[in-house]
């Protein structure tokens, strides 16, 4: 017999040699088996249809944990797939891993997928669960897999396995549909309780445009209906909250076949825009950055330099200036360290903290650009603070609480904060990684943070903190960055003079508060639902002079606010008042203020909010005080 002991329970177990965790749970929990999805074994994900020969001690993967969903969800697609292959016989298969929440598979198909077909699909895909269609793990060299593919006129799977290394590789079938794959998988299809199809986007053959369009059937899976009908009710909010819809209702920004990936910022947009750039400034100056700029076009020789060639030339822009080479800045830290370099510097002047809102241009594939979200150019609230190695936690230790605070002013009050580490295509070498490292981790646990560790997933050139803020339907948006940068200055040969006269290397810690700033206004505008709070809000008032003897007074009254600081506008159209009341909602305007008689008489103007009913009578001379309260308290 062996011993199958359970690390956070303490249970223990005893199966015949060569069972399986499956069985165990068969055996011991009948009700409860779909509730683990697999389980770990010194750290690695152990599928519960292995069988167990040596006693073992493992932890239970939850099929409802962030581990356990993505097996589902993996799992699912495969059903999805088997289902499209009874459907549509000819179909060919290329890829279908999960995803952050969901799952997709690439088909090479002459029927062209639509919406309409989505019933169909999910029928079969639950006729397979009904089925409990298991899924049958093997291996087989290089060349049999070939063979097989090749026999089977699967050119995708062909031109994967040819890729690959010679030796094993594995395989899982699941009814008529087997694929090359990695796993992990449930034991079987009856794993999946929940399921929805998405939606089907094109897409290229690996990602290249110049291969095959595939189409892309999306989904989601969930371990219980319950959680499926929450996500889907919060994909409809979001849907709600879509700051390309909203954005084009207020009137913020707008793209054009002209710049594709270039948001174009429209009058509204540009207040919101430079309240949220008074307000960075206004904060860094007090916590005592001083603001650069940097071109946004140098020479090609920069960039070989910094590393960035060898490591982001794919997604930089080039031009030629007197037969020379320059690139498009994808980032600010170059031209940051020519600045630093320009002067000598002692080890009094540090640490030394150069904040710029750098304008960066980065390519992305056309099908990937995504409103504000994901763009081609974007200013990035950047800062690089060159310090002593003494200095780097305590540095690090300021950045937290700084960008924390500024979360809070915006409204972001739950923060997940993850520590990336060295990546395989990292400079530097063992020693300044490890103490970069280390640096980190200490400032956070100064703090008594939270953090989720992100092994491999560091910048290049050093580790990296990275700050998720949650929004108000529950989505999750990674934002800040520390990072901390021995290479860089050594490669720049940057250098401050210490107590001993003598040159040393500073650190450089790159970090971002909002990151993309176009992005961070798309996540806000999505959080809020257009509807910001005051402080924010692009029209603050919206005056509604009843008819044309309130109009001298809507003025006075909008010269003084305006004077004061606030954007307020006058309705002078024609609506009736509930006509004019309907547009200020569809506008997002944070106050109306109605002016009738009664208001001209007794110079008063009676404002509510544009989505509440509740209405406040305030005499013009307490307008600019109440609303500047309000205002200071962000609210």
């Amino acid at each position: 017999m062996i011993t199958v002991s359970v690390a956070d329970s303490g249970k223990k177990y005893e199966i015949e040699s060569g069972a399986s965790l499956y069985d165990l749970l068969k055996a011991n929990m009948p009700g409860a088996r779909y509730n683990y999805a697999a389980a770990k074994l010194d750290g690695q994900i152990f599928e519960l249809m292995t069988p167990v020969t040596t006693d073992i001690t493992i932890e239970w993967i939850k099929a409802d944990s962030e581990e356990g969903l993505k097996i589902i969800r993996h799992s699912a697609s495969h059903i999805m797939a088997l289902a499209v292959r009874r459907l549509f016989p000819d179909t060919k298969i290329a890829i279908g891993p999960s995803t952050a929440d969901g799952f997709y598979y690439d088909f090479d198909s002459t029927h062209r997928f639509n919406e309409a077909d989505f019933p169909a699909i999910e029928a079969e895909m639950q006729k397979i669960i009904d089925e409990d269609v298991p899924f049958i793990k093997s291996s087989i060299s290089k060349a049999d897999a070939l063979a097989k593919f090749k026999s089977e006129n699967e050119p995708y799977k062909v031109e994967l396995i040819e890729d690959l290394n010679d030796g094993e590789i594995t395989l899982y079938k699941s009814g008529d549909f087997t694929d090359l794959c990695r796993g992990p998988h449930v034991p079987s299809a009856a794993y999946i309780k929940a399921f929805k199809l998405m939606k089907i986007a094109g897409a290229y053959w690996r990602g290249d445009e110049h291969n095959q369009m595939l189409q892309r059937l999306y989904g989601t899976a969930f371990a219980d209906p319950k959680s499926l009908k929450a996500y889907l009710k919060m994909i409809e909010e979001a849907l709600e909250r879509d700051h390309r819809k909203i954005g084009k209702e207020m009137d913020l920004f707008g793209f054009y076949p002209e710049g594709p990936g270039f948001p174009f910022w429209k009058p509204n947009g540009m207040i919101l825009y430079n309240r949220i750039i008074d307000y960075w400034k206004k904060l860094h100056k007090e916590a005592g950055y001083r603001e650069v700029k940097t071109p946004i076009i140098l020479n090609e020789s920069l960039w070989h330099k910094s590393g960035h060639w060898d490591h982001y030339k794919e997604n930089m822009y080039f031009t030629e200036i007197d037969k020379e080479r320059y690139a498009v800045k994808p980032m600010n830290c170059p031209g940051g360290l020519l600045i630093f370099k320009d002067g000598i510097h002692s080890y009094r002047d540090l640490p030394l903290k150069y904040a710029e809102l750098g304008l960066v241009h980065r390519h992305e594939k056309s099908g990937q650009l995504h409103g504000l979200m994901r763009v081609r150019q974007f200013t990035q609230d950047d800062a690089h603070i060159y310090c002593t190695e003494e200095q780097v936690k305590d540095e690090v230790i300021k950045v937290v609480d700084l960008i924390k605070r500024i979360y809070a002013d915006f409204g972001f009050n739950e923060v997940k904060i993850e520590l990336s580490t060295r990546p395989e295509n990292s400079i530097g070498s063992d020693e300044i990684w490890e103490i970069a490292e280390s640096a980190l981790k200490n400032a956070l646990e100064t703090l008594n943070i939270d953090y989720v560790l992100n092994p491999g997933d560091g910048a290049f050139y050093g580790p990296k903190i990275d700050f998720h803020i949650k929004d108000a339907i529950g989505r999750t948006w990674q934002c800040g960055t520390i990072q901390c940068d021995f290479s860089m200055p050594d490669r720049f040969d940057a250098t401050y003079i210490g107590k001993d006269g003598l040159r040393h290397r500073p650190v450089m810690l790159h970090r971002a508060c909002l990151g993309s700033i176009e992005r961070f206004i798309g996540i806000l505008i999505e959080n809020y639902k257009g509807k910001f709070p005051f402080w924010l809000a692009p029209e603050q008032v919206r005056l509604l002079p009843l008819n044309e003897k309130h109009l001298d007074y809507a003025y006075e009254i909008k010269k003084s606010l305006c004077a004061a600081g606030f954007d307020v506008t006058v309705d002078e159209s024609e609506e009736k008042l509930g006509g004019k009341i309907k547009n200020a909602r569809l506008a997002r305007v944070y106050y109306i203020g109605i002016i009738g008689d009664k208001e001209l008489e007794d110079r008063t103007l009676t404002i509510r909010k544009a989505d509440g009913n509740d209405n406040i009578t305030i005499k013009f001379d307490d307008l600019i005080p109440y609303l500047t309260d309000i205002k200071d308290k962000k609210i």
